[in-house]
């Protein structure tokens, strides 16, 4: 008897500390009372009444992603391609989600899929593979409203892949491959087109600067001739004008001498005779030129004999005294 009371305390104790439940961060639990909605338990501890009450569900309120498999659609002109999804949710309204809708993924799958076939429908391949953006925004307003009433709001939905049937992509990669090599051959045009210009423009700067050097070469040439000119005249200027003055000089020593000569000269108050014999020089001076005639004066004729006088008194100054 002592043990089946200790045994159905212990049953109770574990049954009570059973009845202690703990909600985590970001977490709500549905309660149930007797099979009917009672309350929600946020974060802490709380304790459930046994067997009048039940936890209906345990719903996280962090934000989810759920990746859809690819969906088969039909765009505006008649182009089949798989399409695959991916919704990011987050519960806001636990009472809603536990009662609003049986399977909640499903659910937002199977509108997803609707969704995007009536979006899809609208656009021919090239604005559906070009137009990413428009989808998402359109699809996720659209799932957004329609989920509200399951205490979900969808935050967003991004096309993760879509693909064309095989001959659409070969014909695809056909075009890009002639859009590449005509890109290419443009680039390469004008690659050519900007080279030719550049040669063309450095040969141009090329003869405009041989020009340039060539006329600055011919102006400094000039300009040297000039100055050569400039100073060769003034070489023969100031060569003649030396000349001319050692002219002048040598006349004006000459007359100098001259004139000192006369002086002295007039100062020893010469004879006759010595007067005869000073024209007698002058004389033997003109005759030494190049002249072809020479008059002789009368007054020389005489003067032979003034010579012979003149020597016989030098001879006699010569001759030592007895």
């Amino acid at each position: 008897m002592e043990y089946v009371i200790a045994a159905v305390a212990i049953i109770l104790l574990i049954v009570f500390v059973r009845c202690f439940k703990i909600v985590p961060q970001a977490h709500v639990f549905v309660i149930e009372r007797l099979g009917s909605f009672h309350t929600e338990w946020e974060t802490g501890l709380h304790f459930l009444i046994p067997f009048f009450y039940r936890i209906a569900g345990k719903v996280s309120l962090k934000e989810k992603v759920v990746d859809f498999k690819p969906q088969p659609v039909i765009t505006k002109d008649n182009v089949t391609m798989q399409i695959d999804t991916v919704v990011f949710y987050q519960v806001t309204n636990a009472r809603q989600y536990i009662y609003g809708v049986e399977r909640p993924l499903a659910a937002i799958e199977n509108l997803s899929a609707t969704t995007l076939r009536n979006i899809i429908g609208e656009l021919e391949l090239d604005a559906t593979l070009t137009s990413r953006d428009v989808i998402n925004t359109k699809i996720t307003a659209i799932l957004d409203q329609a989920t509200d009433r399951w205490g979900i709001k969808v935050n967003r939905v991004e096309l993760k892949n879509i693909l064309p049937p095989r001959e659409i992509q070969d014909a695809m990669e056909k075009q890009m491959k002639a859009e590449r090599e005509r890109r290419e051959k443009i680039l390469q045009a004008e690659g050519d087109k900007k080279s030719q210009i550049l040669v063309a423009e450095g040969e141009k700067e090329s003869q405009i600067l041989r020009a340039q050097a060539k006329k600055e070469a011919q102006i400094l040439e000039a300009e040297a001739q000039k100055q050569a000119m400039i100073l060769r005249a003034d070489a023969v200027r100031e060569q003649k004008i030396l000349e001319a003055t050692g002219e002048a000089q040598a006349i004006e020593l000459v007359q100098q001498a001259l004139a000192d000569s006369l002086v002295k000269l007039n100062n020893a108050s010469p004879n006759e005779k010595v007067i005869q014999l000073k024209a007698l020089e002058s004389f033997a001076k003109a005759a030494d030129g190049k002249a072809t005639k020479i008059i002789i004066p009368s007054e020389i004729q005489g003067l032979a004999g003034l010579a012979s006088g003149l020597q016989g008194i030098l001879e006699k100054n010569d001759t030592p005294a007895q």
